[in-house]
């Protein structure tokens, strides 16, 4: 509060930036799952797949690709056209090759650096969520 009683609100610039930032982290932790990175690695990989080659692939059960494809889809890393009775999946974004290349190149110079950092954990529950 203000000395005259009157709420102090951030400005609306800041408010605005900090919205930003969150948005941008929650991009980064829909690649953070091992489960929706390793799909999106092999979309890269192999191009268009379905749920059973990505099944196969992945050694992951249907019901949690499944999952990780529709968080994927729904924030727009992966895209879907059907065919028949198949739904095939694909990187929506060519920039998305570009960040993940850049980030095994960084992986590889520091890895011995992130996997002793005790800062940093990957947590991923039963459902690979």
């Amino acid at each position: 509060m203000t000395h005259l009683g009157v709420p102090h609100t951030k400005p609306q610039a800041e408010e605005s930036e900090q919205r930003q930032l969150e948005i941008r982290a929650k991009f980064f932790d829909g690649l953070a799952n091992p489960t929706r990175l390793r799909i999106v690695e092999l979309l890269l990989d192999r191009g268009e797949l379905n749920v059973s080659q990505l099944v196969e692939a992945t050694g992951v059960s249907q019901g949690q690709v499944s999952n990780q494809l529709a968080c994927l889809k729904w924030c727009g890393y992966v895209t879907s056209r059907s065919e028949g009775r198949y739904v095939y999946y694909r990187v929506t974004d060519p920039r998305i090759r570009t960040l993940v290349e850049l980030a095994r190149q960084i992986v590889a110079d520091n890895a011995e650096q992130i996997r002793a950092c005790t800062h940093l954990s990957l947590s991923v529950d039963r459902e690979g969520y």
